[in-house]
């Protein structure tokens, strides 16, 4: 917390805004109900002149950026005019609130004059807070988004995953031949609740659609770990929606969570993620043939980028060199489209 400077607390020189007057200076100002698109305000104020206020003015800056909080009245859209309403205020869906973005604020009390002009308090002391992520609600919303271009489900059998020979050499020899859990990179939606913070592995499933096997080209290495599709996904397992992406491509990306029931990676994501059928959904699917054998379909139109959340013992599958070349579009922290309509929602980026 701290003051803010000596031009906030002079008088305004805008058009519209009066001299400063006695008003009450709000103090201790709380910020509480913080969600990726809103949040409540409120504070303190001594009784003198109280029943004058009409207006409140709050100001808004997001942390990064190094301008002054100078109220501009009319032409700086980050700062928020609200009519004086009992505290605590919510401040909810403004175009300026992006998800996991911190943000400075500060708050000054005003009294609209007969002529139209504000007089006004000074400046507030400035506080610092930072958004959250994405809510299920906000991910229900994007996954509804995903399920409109998902396309028809084409059967497969193999999940798979390509790394450097490097990795698979130091899963054998220094990891007791398992793959170990690593944190989800910064990828995709800004507002993801997955991203820095879920541990898992992450698996390919999209097979070509004339082969309906895996494609031979990759971006992440040209060594492949391949292994039995029921071997990571199955009853035994839920399945979550984690996120709906693209990368300035035609190309959109849909990440996937499959987490062994009852385990941690499962107790996380039943708190932040959309949970789906594990037979019935647009992506990915697990059901029974007649057989009572496990059967596999994925979506025809979208990359899907699946995340297990269990180590892998290589021994469930097999390493092997791929036939094809090396890709460049790799989507490690690759930053999604803001501008893409198919797959951004109102809330944030």
């Amino acid at each position: 917390m701290r003051r803010a400077d000596e031009s906030q607390r002079n008088k305004s020189l805008d058009s519209g805004i009066a001299e400063m007057e006695d008003l009450p200076v709000p103090q201790n100002i709380k910020i509480s109900n913080i969600t990726c698109d809103s949040f409540k305000i409120c504070w303190d104020m001594d009784s003198r002149s109280k029943e004058r206020i009409t207006h409140y003015f709050i100001d808004l800056n997001k942390k990064e950026t190094k301008n002054a909080n100078k109220f501009k009245h009319k032409d700086v859209p980050t700062k928020l005019v609200a009519k004086a309403v009992p505290l605590p205020m919510t401040v909810r869906g403004h175009w300026f609130l992006s998800p996991r973005t911190e943000y400075t604020v500060a708050v000054q009390t005003a009294s609209k004059q007969g002529d139209g002009d504000y007089a006004v308090s000074e400046w507030s002391e400035i506080i610092e807070f930072c958004t959250g992520d994405y809510s299920t609600v906000h991910l229900t919303q994007l996954m509804e988004k995903a399920e409109v271009i998902a396309g028809r489900m084409l059967r497969f059998s193999v999940f798979y995953r390509n790394q450097h020979k490097e990795y698979f050499d130091h899963a054998r020899e220094a990891q007791n031949n398992k793959m170990l859990l690593s944190v989800k990179d910064n990828s995709g939606s800004h507002g993801s609740p997955i991203s820095g913070k879920l541990e898992g592995i992450f698996f390919s499933c999209n097979t070509e659609f004339n082969t309906g096997k895996p494609p031979q080209d990759s971006p992440y290495g040209r060594y492949r770990f391949q292994l039995p599709a029921e071997e990571l996904f199955s009853p035994k397992t839920n399945l979550y929606f984690a996120d709906f992406y693209c990368m300035y491509t035609a190309y959109h990306y849909v990440i996937l969570v499959i987490a062994p029931k009852g385990s941690s990676g499962d107790e996380f994501c039943k708190q932040r993620l959309p949970a789906l059928d594990i037979a019935n959904n647009h992506f990915l699917t697990c059901s029974e043939d007649e057989d009572g054998r496990l059967v596999f379909h994925h979506a025809q139109d979208l990359i899907l980028e699946v995340i297990y959340t269990d180590p892998v013992d290589l021994s469930l599958g097999t390493v092997a060199e791929i036939s094809g070349h090396l890709m460049s579009l790799s989507t490690v922290n690759a930053k999604k489209d803001p501008s893409c309509k198919t797959c951004n929602i109102s809330v944030g980026r």
